[in-house]
């Protein structure tokens, strides 16, 4: 999986599966993009490329503000010339709380994060990405795809079973442009998203589950690691992929089977 002359952007790349992604496709060749609002983290992501002979851009940019997504996209333009490799993975958790607690301003703050700023990322690249061709990746989850066991985890849910349809729906449209379009659908990974998970009252829409021992049977419970799904996402980015599109990807070791 060599990724020499192409250019990845990587949203959310200042920690967790965004930083391991973008690591991982410097490391096969790319010129990668690491974009997040929090400048301090990719500026980090961004040094640590460097030093390990990679070649990175950061970006600081809101996946919810069009305006910073305009000009972060441009800025990547101008620098490089080209896209060819868009990795849409910045989101947020959310409030989780029962359908009566949550409050509109809650719901529509979820929304325009994970699905509106899906939306934007790739609104805004794939004009780039027509003119060679390219891959797509969405960082969706097992949440809303394959489980339904997270207490008042509607809004976050239903935005990961949007982005899921949004990569099938893509992958028609933007094939004959040589584009392919896919989803990652991680399970439970070491990452920080759960220490930015406000929950509320979610006992209260809680519904009780008796789970086999080791609820992750390929790690005997242990949650997964950053890497693992960056791995996955550099199959799916790289030409060994090139006749997949249109495709959920679990990366769960098997949790989404028990659950």
């Amino acid at each position: 999986m060599h990724f020499t002359d192409k250019v990845a952007l990587i949203t959310g790349a200042g920690s967790g599966i965004g930083k391991a992604t973008a690591m991982r496709l410097a490391k096969g060749g790319a010129r990668v993009a690491v974009l997040s609002r929090t400048a301090e983290e990719i500026e980090a992501t961004r040094d640590e490329i460097a030093e390990a002979g990679g070649e990175a851009m950061a970006v600081t940019a809101d996946i919810a503000d069009a305006a910073a997504m305009q000009a972060a996209v441009d800025k990547i333009i101008a620098t490089w010339g080209r896209l060819d490799i868009v990795v849409a993975n910045a989101g947020i958790n959310g409030v989780w709380a029962p359908i009566d607690d949550l409050q509109p301003d809650e719901w529509d703050q979820t929304m325009a994060v994970n699905l509106g700023g899906t939306y934007r990322t790739l609104h805004l690249t794939v004009p780039h990405l027509k003119k060679a061709g390219g891959a797509i990746i969405i960082v969706s989850s097992i949440n809303g795809t394959r489980t339904f066991t997270s207490a008042g985890a509607t809004a976050y849910s239903a935005t990961k079973a949007g982005q899921v349809a949004m990569a099938q729906q893509l992958a028609v449209e933007l094939g004959p442009h040589g584009i392919r379009v896919n989803a990652v659908c991680p399970g439970a990974i070491d990452t920080e998203i759960d220490d930015n998970t406000d929950k509320r009252n979610v006992a209260a829409a809680e519904i009780p589950v008796e789970f086999p021992e080791g609820d992750i049977p390929l790690t005997g419970g242990e949650p997964g690691r950053g890497a693992d799904v960056a791995e996955a996402i550099a199959f799916l980015a790289s030409d060994a992929a090139r006749h997949i599109t249109g495709m959920p990807i679990y990366v769960d070791g098997g949790q989404s089977l028990l659950r």
